[in-house]
């Protein structure tokens, strides 16, 4: 199957955006937990989060463009503070159902039946059925012109996460875990490791 720029462009939309959100393949599942500073509390489904660097520890994420009420990326402006917390197959339902359209004195938290979490005084709700989380703080927001959507990277200062899944090394075995993945706009996915391999080198 062959599309150019032209029959892409052409696409019926919600066609168009199942097949190009699903080019870049499995994603990370993540809840972003925010509340405002009347202490309002928002959680959204994101799985445009990305590593950007482990020193300092930096973590970014596309945010979608601010054309409608985005409570999650205004709360993050307003406070700058938020959590991140990764879905497992126990709350994936919960989780996915967040993306639905909630008005802003509405909490995502009570809506699906997850649990507001606060941990270490950070000012922020954590998700307490999440297994690996961590707060993080705001230190840069840029605005894409080309999409209008937003860049957000943020240090991160406090991690929780089960101890079985720390390894030795520091790598996290998230399988163990029961972290998902995201592919497209709605399909999750357990995941199943098949090798760590040791670092790669130019054989001589």
């Amino acid at each position: 199957m062959h599309f150019t720029k032209q029959q892409i462009n052409e696409l019926e939309q919600r066609f168009r955006a199942h097949l190009i959100n699903s080019l870049s393949g499995f994603k990370s599942a993540n809840l972003i937990g925010t509340q405002d500073k009347l202490g309002n509390t928002n959680l959204a489904i994101v799985s445009s989060v990305f590593h950007l660097g482990a020193h300092p520890p930096l973590v970014g994420m596309i945010m979608r463009p601010h054309s409608v009420p985005r409570h999650t990326f205004e709360n993050i402006l307003e406070t700058g503070v938020y959590t991140i917390n990764q879905v497992n197959s126990e709350i994936v339902e919960q989780a996915h159902q967040t993306s639905a359209r909630y008005d802003k004195d509405e909490s995502e938290f009570a809506a699906t039946g997850l649990t507001t979490e606060y941990l270490a005084d950070f000012n922020a709700p954590f998700v307490a059925q999440s297994r690996l989380k961590y707060a993080v703080q705001l230190v840069e927001h840029q605005h894409l012109a080309i999409n209008g959507t937003e860049l957000v990277i943020g240090e991160i200062i406090d991690l929780h996460i089960d101890d079985n899944a720390v390894q030795e090394d520091g790598f996290i075995d998230l399988a163990s875990i029961d972290t998902v993945a995201v592919s497209g706009l709605d399909s999750y996915h357990t995941t199943q490791a098949i090798a760590r391999l040791p670092y790669a080198k130019k054989t001589p």
